[in-house]
């Protein structure tokens, strides 16, 4: 018996980076500070979970519109239209489980096998898996760590062939927490629109940016609407990553191929959590702002941290709930350093590389998923596991 498929077997492996190592040393029974899963540690805000539990006993339990609650898609729409600076209609808006699935569908639906996408690296490598499992060929284009990963035209535009079909980008960036500028974004769009390529838009962080840096949905672009993806959850903002809930805002022109997809693996999302998300976007956004600040506080202490130990630079992320430390002067790989942190330390955290080549040297350092005196503690380690690896080197 063959097992399994063709189009399975050519993909990549499925990795799960150090959260993979992690379980090994968690089913010995080890206690482990986790720093490597971009999981928010707070909880969902009461008010969203008190509309789910009130569509529930109004009997919202009965199929529903596969392209998601109506009332739902109005209130994205508003949203759209007074954050993004996208003016979409209801019928411009698709309902996903999470932005993992508003990924598989949009590159299911727009990628014919031996289709280029281009990414950015360091990249997200969920992203990899779902343009591989479409049949394309993922196409990677490095972005520049020396001047703090920027889009940069040159370095795209050499990986524009005529069987490029479309970029990805996430933004605000996973792992290297940039927020790309409107120039930057600019660089982008003109890229596409001269090559007439797609652009699928990541923007699950949209709402997590700090200081006076500004999220610019691509989308919002002259001439970009016509051909973007708009991506989004309410994971991170919400708190609601267990809850798997997304959407993606395109032209209606893009609508049905889209829900070919979604109507038949899932047929549509689960229709009383669709209150619990009407609840998020539309009700008090006073929760969401003080775990914004929450994480802007966590941010400070942990780049401080670690950038007041010799040999790291770890600047401030513009937005999202990473870190992106420079640990590349103690001379060893970045997996050595994350798989020495686990194991001496019992702190996990990502393997920059995990990343792409772009992202050695670098480990990628989510400070939102414990609480600000686990992180603490968690410095605290840290600090003297790289105080021996000095002493060691000298």
């Amino acid at each position: 018996m063959k097992w399994p498929s063709d189009r399975i077997a050519q993909c990549s492996p499925k990795s799960f980076g150090m959260y993979e190592r992690a379980l090994s040393f968690m089913a010995e029974g080890h206690e482990l500070i986790h720093l490597e899963v971009g999981r928010p540690d707070a909880d969902t805000p009461a008010h969203i979970k008190e509309a789910t539990k009130k569509a529930l006993d109004d009997g919202i339990v009965h199929y529903g519109d596969f392209a998601g609650d109506i009332k739902l898609r109005e209130a994205i729409c508003a949203k759209l239209k007074s954050y993004n600076g996208i003016d979409a209609a209801p019928d411009e808006v698709l309902v996903t489980n999470g932005l993992t699935h508003a990924g598989f569908a949009v590159l299911t639906a727009a990628v014919d096998p031996g289709d280029e996408v281009i990414l950015l690296e360091p990249y997200y490598p969920q992203h990899v898996g779902k343009i591989e499992m479409a049949g394309g060929k993922v196409v990677k284009a490095v972005l520049d760590g020396s001047k703090g990963f920027p889009i940069e035209r040159e370095p795209i535009e050499a990986c524009i062939t005529d069987k490029t079909r479309m970029i990805c980008l996430v933004n605000p960036s996973n792992p290297t927490g940039r927020v790309y500028t409107r120039e930057e974004l600019q660089i982008l769009a003109d890229l596409a629109i001269e090559h007439d390529l797609l652009v699928a838009s990541d923007e699950v962080y949209d709402h997590i940016v700090y200081d006076d840096n500004k999220h610019v949905s691509i989308a919002s672009l002259p001439g970009m609407w016509e051909r973007t993806f708009s991506m989004y959850a309410l994971t991170k903002a919400f708190a609601m990553d267990g809850w798997r809930l997304g959407y993606i805002a395109c032209p209606r022109k893009f609508m049905p191929a889209l829900v070919q997809v979604t109507a038949t693996d899932v047929a549509h999302v689960n229709v009383f959590i669709q209150h619990g998300a009407i609840a998020a976007i539309s009700g008090p956004q006073e929760p969401m702002h003080a775990m914004v600040a929450e994480d802007d506080r966590r941010r400070r202490l942990v780049c401080e941290r670690l950038d007041a130990i010799d040999g790291i630079t770890c600047p401030l992320p513009e937005g999202t709930i990473y870190a992106y430390p420079d640990v590349s002067a103690f001379g060893l790989t970045s997996k050595q350093i994350a798989e020495g942190l686990l194991e001496a330390t019992h702190v996990v955290t990502e393997d920059g590389a995990f990343y792409g080549s772009a992202g050695e040297g670098h480990l990628r350092v989510c400070f939102g998923s414990e609480p600000y005196a686990v992180l603490e503690e968690a410095l605290d380690r840290i600090a003297a596991y790289f105080a021996k690896l000095q002493l060691r080197a000298s």
